[in-house]
């Protein structure tokens, strides 16, 4: 009965090269499959395979393998939307095969899991089941988070599509008009190492510098570096959440409202803090950009609080949409955090939306304390003018600890890497994030502008583009 319930049926059929069966996972009958080998196999007049372990390679930082980012997905559902489109592929089974490395098998499954979401219209638990099936393997092993030392929190395979679906649901992103360059370019800490999280709401990015220049070969950039890409995509609010490091006058000078809400790097975000944040988000007049040191831990946990309070994520749901948009965000004890914050959360975004029904009007005037759901919350003055919520913080211009914090050898990690070429403007000489010729379009869906006609997926069920039943804009709550 389980088995005629099932969307998905394991198949066997035979493997021309080596006459042994092949057990895998069906994914659209008598078409595409998902398959776990320990041989490289050969296409065949009837079979046609496909690898992507070599070719959509996770950047770690130490122990972390995964799960893959955005722009690898959109990779990934642009090439297999080929294959199946593809007229000499038109008569031929598709089988995406995996090896026997756990990490790289588990990075595939939530690709093909992904697509068969996004395109097939299949549930997260379907998708997984499809997966476990019939692609020879009984589990996959769980993500980790970047830090050093053992694993506390598993992120599944499961627990990643759930994300994807939920984000999908809220229309965070759209792959009929994302720009895959854009997202590649301003990701690197040359450009600004920046990623939406929320379209239209809330951006992660690295902690902005006193001066724009390059100090032992990692780039640093001032806040006036980001004025021209945080104005033309209404970015209204900046977060900062570690030390001063740069004068914050400097983007209240610029426009921009500015808030210091500062807890340790590496740990976790007290009460007020928590409540403050959401306040300053859900008050903002536009976009919020959100920084630490690195802005991965402190910005991820955050914006994840953001994710559950509003759009009700389950914390898994939140790392996982995180770490995809922004690989490396939230580590060690703020997964637990998150995982515990989840049920208070959820009640407050219940009130919140329940507040808003009964009085509308509340979501225009921005109301703090029926906003924010929180009584005797408010934002005296002194916060609005970039002052810190710790004292201690008020005139220490220096890092986190005299020592090389979590967030200063993440920073430096991800900066070490090789830096790649971008058809999208670089930041200039004069520290401006792409300069004039590097502005862009206000950003659709996640980091979505108009793309090239060469990048359009097409559809695997018809025979035209694929038209996406979601809007260009995020559902965005305030």
């Amino acid at each position: 009965m389980l088995a005629k319930q099932s969307t998905v049926v394991s198949t066997f059929f035979k493997m021309a090269e080596d006459k042994g069966p092949l057990e895998a996972s069906e994914f659209i009958k008598d078409r595409l499959y998902f398959a776990t080998l320990r041989v490289k196999p050969k296409s065949s007049l009837s079979t046609h395979y496909f690898c992507t372990d070599d070719e959509l390679v996770y950047e770690n930082f130490y122990a972390d393998f995964g799960p893959l980012n955005l722009a690898m997905m959109y990779t990934y559902c642009c090439k297999l939307n080929k294959k199946l489109k593809s007229f000499s592929l038109s008569k031929k089974r598709i089988v995406h095969y995996t090896g026997y490395d756990q990490h790289k098998r588990s990075n595939a499954a939530v690709l093909i899991g992904a697509y068969s979401i996004i395109y097939l219209k299949k549930t997260p638990e379907e998708a997984y089941r499809a997966l476990l099936s019939g692609s020879g393997v009984a589990w996959f092993v769980p993500f980790r988070d970047a830090s050093v030392g053992s694993s506390t929190y598993g992120l599944t395979v499961l627990h990643c599509l759930q994300g994807i679906r939920k984000a999908l649901q809220y229309r965070f992103f759209d792959f009929q008009t994302f720009d895959v360059h854009e997202y590649e370019h301003y990701e690197r800490v040359e450009n600004g190492d920046f990623n939406w999280i929320v379209p239209g709401k809330l951006l992660a990015f690295s902690g902005p510098h006193p001066k724009s220049k390059i100090e032992n070969g990692y780039p640093l950039h001032s806040p006036e570096a980001y004025f021209p890409y945080f104005h033309k995509h209404n970015v209204t609010t900046v977060v900062r959440l570690n030390k001063k490091i740069y004068d914050g006058k400097r983007f209240t000078d610029g426009g921009f409202e500015h808030y210091d809400l500062f807890f340790e790097d590496g740990s976790t975000p007290s009460d007020l803090i928590t409540r403050r944040f959401l306040h300053v988000c859900e008050t903002a007049a536009g976009a919020v950009a959100v920084h630490c040191k690195a802005g991965l831990g402190r910005t991820g946990t955050l914006i994840g609080c953001y994710l559950m309070k509003h759009y009700r994520f389950t914390a898994a749901e939140a790392i996982a949409w995180i770490r995809i948009c922004r690989p490396g965000s939230i580590i060690g004890p703020q997964q637990n955090f998150l995982e515990e914050q989840q049920a208070s959360l959820w009640s407050q975004g219940d009130i919140h939306r329940s507040r808003l029904k009964q009085h509308p009007q509340l979501a225009e005037r921005g109301m703090s304390r029926l906003m924010s759901g929180v009584r005797g919350l408010s934002l005296s003055p002194a916060l609005r003018q970039s002052r810190s919520v710790d004292r201690a913080d008020q005139h220490d211009y220096g890092y986190d600890s005299p020592f090389l914090t979590q967030g200063d050898k993440l920073r430096s990690l991800k900066g070490s890497r090789q830096t790649r070429s971008s058809p999208i403007g670089s930041f200039s000489q004069k520290g401006r994030v792409g300069g004039e010729q590097g502005s862009t379009a206000a950003p659709r869906g996640l980091r979505t502008l108009p793309t090239s006609a060469s990048l359009r997926i097409i559809s695997p069920l018809s025979g035209s583009n694929l038209r996406s039943p979601l809007s260009n804009q995020a559902a965005v709550l305030r």
